[in-house]
């Protein structure tokens, strides 16, 4: 081979894979796809920041750079690096560029995310670091795996029914999937609301509270950047009243409050919240979490702030 075909190849070869986590990992999303359908596996994708993330780093280390790791995988998944690093000469403009809008498609909000998917990039499970060195990490994955095996399930159940029941099944298999990321299952809600016109899946009201809950979200940062505390939570209010969340859904928007009230130092308000969330179900997570709160951390936030308080009453006198 010539010279200028050894260098060309070795340019296309250096888009393609990325090294931060030892050979064999793709850095091309569009070709690990295609990689992926041609040999029926699955993508392990892994948002990472290579030369500043620390638990990155410990995760490259411990688990992705030794054998039993790659071994382990490499019947059934294909490896995607997507690299977010301080160093941005490392990577080509095409790469960055093809990082971010993953990023912002993925909703990665911190490193490293690790996202398990099938060939088409649909995820059905999320995990990060894990300890236990590589033969863990790859029992890890195996376990993940169930939800996959839920969701395609369901979805083969789907494709003998009609109407309603075939909504209910391909519902049943979105369920498998974190919520996170159904949005990107467009073609699967599509068919359940076409066979659901009486929404009997719920799929529709989850939809609507969904979008609900953004106009919320808009509504509080305009109502806090104005500075108006008091109309951010007659907003939460309003939005408990008239979209009537149940459950956990209940509880984190009524904890939106709670930030609110501790920024205004209202331990009265706070305590007042705190048992409002408890009351909508003392044995949920959230309901346990906020009673262990009320326990033991209000008291001492009460006690600092009174602390504080006690200087400032000296000083006017």
């Amino acid at each position: 081979m010539k010279i200028a075909s050894i260098i060309a190849a070795t340019a296309l070869l250096s888009t393609t894979f990325s090294y931060a986590g030892g050979e064999g990992w793709m850095s091309d999303f569009e070709a690990a796809k295609k990689k992926a359908a041609a040999e029926k596996k699955d993508l392990i994708i892994d948002f990472t920041g290579s030369d500043w993330c620390g638990w990155c780093i410990k995760l490259n280390e411990e688990v992705f750079q030794h054998a039993p790791f790659k071994t382990g995988v490499a019947d059934n998944y294909i490896l995607v690096e997507l690299d977010y690093p301080r160093d941005k000469s490392k990577l080509s403009e095409e790469t960055i560029a093809q990082n971010e809008l993953l990023k912002e498609t993925y909703q990665v909000q911190g490193y490293p995310t690790i996202l398990i998917a099938d060939a088409e990039g649909r995820p059905y499970a999320k995990t990060g670091y894990q300890k236990g060195g590589p033969e863990a990490y790859v029992a890890h994955l195996a376990k993940l795996q169930e939800s996959k095996a839920t969701r395609d399930e369901q979805f083969a159940a789907a494709e003998g029914k009609e109407g309603a029941e075939k909504a209910k099944a391909l519902y049943a298999g979105l369920q498998a999937v974190p919520e996170a990321y159904h949005g990107l299952y467009a073609s699967t809600i599509e068919t359940i609301v076409a066979n659901d016109p009486t929404d009997e899946t719920g799929l529709k009201a989850d939809q609507a509270q969904k979008e609900a809950m953004m106009g919320l979200e808009k509504n509080l940062q305009a109502a806090m950047k104005s500075g108006d505390s008091a109309k951010a939570l007659t907003l939460v209010d309003e939005f408990v009243a008239e979209n009537k969340p149940e459950g956990e859904k209940k509880q984190e928007t009524l904890m939106i409050k709670l930030n609110i009230l501790f920024q205004q130092k209202d331990f009265a308000g706070l305590e007042k919240v705190v048992d409002e969330v408890i009351a909508v179900d003392p044995e949920s997570r959230t309901g346990k979490q906020m009673t262990s709160f009320k326990e033991t951390r209000l008291p001492q936030l009460k006690e600092a702030a009174m602390k504080k308080a006690e200087p400032a009453a000296e000083e006017k006198k």
